[in-house]
């Protein structure tokens, strides 16, 4: 459900209907969370909410509000972006088969390979942020305590900051794209997502030796303005190659 509210942004019935979903299911989340924190409280336990409850800075704790919308943003951190990592990466090794052929040469690429599909399909496009102070940009001045929205995706994009910056190359260096923030709003989930990226893909390449978008099924680009991503994805495997698993 919180997934759906990036459709928010394109003010259409399918939007409205987002919302509506999201305002419904909150106090349920809510409720249940709640009863754990309870439960954390009472009993100490090695896990994450455990810490998020008795996490203490200066006597300052955490509200049950804050870890409610900490533990939001986790679902969606954990598990949106790194889909759409995926699939972007899939996506960009069939329209570049000229880099999966080098990747699959040096396998020891990959790492490269998976911060270039961060920068060329960022999964998160744009992230709000208020600005604490007077910003002046390019002449003109963003007043303190206003909301600018950020585009992550065309930054990452920008000629300015690299050379050729719309050719796919599994080899850029260096490649200081922002897909996971920057500075102290930096993803806390940065190192997690990027080896988790690793272990699929380095599986898949070697599981699936050829496949290709099955023409008769074009690929459907997610509606939401937030992420980046296919929302259907067919694929079709080449005929005669080892095939053991399947997206």
């Amino acid at each position: 459900m919180i997934l759906k509210l990036a459709n928010t942004f394109t003010r259409d019935e399918e939007a409205g209907r987002a919302v509506a979903e999201y305002r419904a299911v909150t106090p349920e989340m809510r409720d249940f969370l709640f009863a754990l924190i309870a439960q954390r409280g009472a009993a100490h336990q090695d896990d994450l909410l455990t810490r998020l409850v008795e996490a203490e800075v200066d006597g300052d704790r955490l509200t049950q509000e804050e870890i409610l919308g900490f533990v939001q943003l986790l679902l969606v951190g954990g598990q949106e972006t790194t889909a759409n990592l995926l699939n972007n990466a899939v996506l960009c090794f069939i329209e570049n088969p000229a880099q999966l052929d080098r990747l699959r040469a040096a396998p020891e690429l990959l790492p490269s390979a998976i911060e270039e599909v961060l920068r060329y399909r960022s999964p998160i496009q744009w992230m709000p942020r208020a600005t604490r102070r007077d910003v002046e940009v390019h002449g003109g001045v963003i007043p303190a305590g206003k909301l600018v929205l950020p585009m992550v995706g065309s930054a990452n994009r920008d000629p300015n900051q690299f050379a050729d910056a719309g050719r796919f190359d599994i080899t850029r260096d260096p490649n200081p794209h922002i897909a996971f923030g920057h500075g102290t709003h930096s993803c806390l989930g940065a190192p997690l997502a990027r080896l988790e990226a690793r272990i699929a893909l380095a599986d898949f390449l070697e599981r699936v030796k050829g496949f290709e978008l099955a023409s008769d099924e074009p690929w459907e680009p997610r509606k939401a303005l937030q992420v980046h991503g296919p929302s259907r994805l067919p694929i079709r495997f080449t005929p005669g190659r080892r095939v053991t698993a399947s997206l």
